[in-house]
């Protein structure tokens, strides 16, 4: 009893301080606002991250790649803030599902270390890069990348279980394979990698990219890693959150040292969404995924659009 007690006690100061940091967030935030009450501005985007988490994890992508363009779009949110909320809404998300992935054989971490160390240097490059251009040439350069997504998006197509002829010399010194059991099916597979490589500096890239946008880069990793170095396509996408959750947490720190996480922003970004991917988890074995996709591509046509005209000035 005496335990329940102190950790209800912690909870509610954990709620109490959450709640000044919010207040104390909030004139300023009001103000940039055109004078809007500072509370709205935040339920609004706790309605749209819980709406973003049930269509991410329906369309398998993170909900980083939908909220930094759709928030930054259309919230009056200075883009830094949101880049660095994007980071850390991706990154809890992926820490909370990665050791059930490990425990169940879904992800592999020999796979994931020399992927994730590549992308997490970029990402940091990525990051300084990005706070440090004007923020309408990230804002214009952030729209032309969603757009490139989203036809990637249309355009990919996936391998359930790829064929590798002959495993590449890298990949065999780094020892990138072994046996992958599928529950679903009841299959077991080997599995080994090729184009090592190419992939290496593929996933430079996606940190670079990650970093300078915060978009989680979940988006990436699965096409990068099924269709590139032919890993089967579920290991590939439990692998995926645990390089997410090395790239990311470096870029993050380096958005957390400029001080460019906003409580009042980040708060509502990471309930909503994690609200949210637990309903789309739930819905995901009735709603039609093809549906979902086409929905998803719309979502980032329309706000790659509305971010490079905005980075433009249009």
């Amino acid at each position: 009893m005496q335990r329940k007690a102190g950790s209800s006690i912690v909870t509610a100061l954990r709620f109490l301080a959450l709640f000044c940091a919010l207040s104390l967030a909030g004139p300023a935030f009001a103000a940039e606002s055109g004078g809007v009450q500072w509370w709205v501005w935040p339920a609004l985007l706790f309605t749209a991250s819980f709406a973003i988490g049930i269509v991410g994890v329906l369309a398998g992508v993170g909900g980083g790649v939908l909220f930094v363009p759709i928030v930054s779009g259309f919230f009056p949110f200075h883009l830094d803030f949101v880049r660095a909320a994007g980071l850390l809404l991706a990154l809890c998300g992926a820490l909370s599902a990665a050791p059930q992935l490990l425990r169940g054989g879904l992800a592999s971490l020999r796979l994931a270390m020399p992927l994730a160390l590549a992308g997490s240097i970029t990402s940091i490059a990525g990051a300084r890069i990005g706070l440090a251009l004007p923020t309408q040439v990230t804002q214009a350069a952030l729209g032309a990348t969603i757009l490139a997504i989203a036809l990637l998006m249309a355009s990919a197509r996936r391998s359930e279980f790829p064929e590798v002829a002959r495993q590449d010399s890298i990949g065999a010194a780094l020892g990138l394979g072994g046996e992958f059991h599928d529950p679903a099916s009841g299959r077991t597979v080997e599995w080994k990698t090729h184009r090592t490589l190419p992939g290496i500096f593929l996933f430079c890239g996606i940190g670079l990219l990650a970093g300078m946008f915060g978009l989680g880069a979940g988006w990436a990793n699965v096409p990068a890693l099924n269709l590139l170095m032919g890993v089967p396509l579920k290991l590939a996408v439990g692998t995926s959150g645990l390089i997410l959750s090395v790239v990311d947490t470096s870029a993050a720190w380096v958005y957390i040292h400029k001080g460019a996480v906003l409580p009042v922003l980040v708060a509502p970004a990471v309930v909503g969404v994690m609200l949210g991917a637990k309903v789309g988890a739930r819905l995901l074995r009735i709603a039609p995924a093809r549906i979902v996709r086409r929905i998803v591509i719309a979502l980032l046509l329309v706000a790659g659009a509305r971010a490079l005209m905005k980075g433009l000035g249009l």
